[in-house]
Parts: structure tokens; C-alpha cells; sequence
């Protein structure tokens, strides 16, 4: 459970077709942790993914649904830049194009 004085922020939402997107943000030792997930509810969909933090991409990959739950999560550490950082998760499906967009200020 969140404790009290807990920073976290949590944002989620609809993909362009019947995925959801989440993505969280908390300080952790000076830093940001940043963390997109996509559920599909299938499992073996590769998806291509970007992050970008204050308009600059910090991170790509590429990444595959797993079991149980046809989801797959990204967790990376930025820098905490000084005022509000805004970040972009998104992530488009390879085989049916779909698109995912998370966004988040922190």
C-alpha cells in the first residue's frame, strides 16, 4: 500500500484498439522512476516502444506479451530534472499497427 507522503503518480488509459496503456512515476534516491506497461490480454504480441522525457527519447525497445496476463511492463531510472518532467510512453503493436500513448507529468 502507498504510504503516507507517497509522490507516485499513476496514469491510465485506452489504446487504439482493445489494449490499455498505465504508466507511474515516483522519486526514488534523487531520480525518477518511470514505468509503462501495456495489457493486452494476449500473449506473444511484440510491440516497439519509445520514451520520451521533456520531448527527448530517453528509451526504445522492443518488447513481447507474456502470461498470465498478455501484458509486459518497462521500468527505467531518469534524471529528475528541475521543475515538471513530462513523459511520453508509447508503444505500437508490429502486427496490427495499434498504437498506444501514455502520458505523464511529474
Amino acid at each position: 500500500p502507498a504510504q503516507a507522503g507517497d509522490d507516485r503518480v499513476i496514469r491510465t488509459g485506452n489504446c487504439t484498439g482493445a489494449t490499455d496503456w498505465k504508466v507511474k512515476a515516483k522519486t526514488d534516491n534523487g531520480r525518477i522512476e518511470f514505468e509503462g506497461e501495456i495489457d493486452s490480454n494476449r500473449n506473444g504480441q511484440v510491440w516497439k516502444w519509445r520514451i520520451k522525457h521533456n520531448g527527448s527519447v530517453s528509451f526504445r525497445g522492443q518488447s513481447t506479451t507474456v502470461g498470465p496476463s498478455g501484458s509486459f511492463s518497462i521500468e527505467r531510472r531518469m534524471v529528475n530534472l528541475s521543475g515538471t518532467d513530462n513523459f511520453v510512453f508509447r508503444a505500437v503493436n508490429n502486427n496490427s499497427g495499434e498504437v498506444c500513448r501514455g502520458t505523464l507529468a511529474f
